[in-house]
């Protein structure tokens, strides 16, 4: 009985640390206290079927995971990302330059021909604003060079990822997405 209390006692926090190694439920501790607490003995029907609960109930908590090139992203990060690409001003042709080559707010708000990359004419600030959106949100990521991170972007494997799924240009989004957009931007806790 006293290893029960310990396990209890102790139990909290390793599923913390299990959550914040692995940013997912740590079923392992709970079927562990299932185990301690169960009087009758561990080979019965009973027993077996809470435990094919919990593995199921663990299955479908993680089963919202969407395998990319190269890392596991969640649905919803995926529909934000893919909300933000369509809301914001960019063209195609901005996200495939991206992919070849770092640009900067500045080199991009100064280029001649903005209207290739963009449906409105851009400001340095407007432009930074947009891209560090879209490094939060996972679309982008700042360069690296030798001495530390640049103000030069990149487009990430999630970015790639989301423009092989549209072919030719971007749709625009309507209004209400437009909307919910710049809530989800500017009021992120209402």
């Amino acid at each position: 009985m006293g290893n029960l209390s310990l396990l209890q006692q102790t139990a909290p926090s390793w599923r913390r640390g299990c959550q914040q190694q692995q940013n997912k439920p740590a079923t392992f501790i709970s079927l562990i206290l299932v185990i301690a607490k169960r009087p009758e003995p561990i080979n019965t029907p009973g027993f077996l079927a809470t435990l094919r609960g919990k593995w199921e109930e663990n299955d479908a908590r993680s089963s919202k995971v969407v395998t990319s090139s190269t890392t596991l992203v969640s649905e919803r990060a995926l529909k934000r990302a893919r909300q933000a690409m369509r809301c914001l001003p960019f063209r195609r042709a901005f996200y495939n330059e991206l992919e070849h080559e770092a640009r900067s707010s500045t080199q991009l708000s100064s280029q001649k021909d903005w209207m290739a990359i963009s449906r409105k004419p851009l400001s340095r600030s407007s432009t930074e604003d947009d891209l560090i959106w879209l490094i939060q949100v996972g679309v982008l990521r700042r360069e690296v060079d030798g001495q530390g991170l640049t103000e030069r972007v990149r487009l990430t494997p999630m970015g790639r990822d989301l423009l092989d799924n549209w072919d030719g240009e971007i749709p625009s989004a309507d209004a209400l997405q437009v909307m919910h957009h710049w809530l989800r931007r500017h009021r992120p806790r209402l």
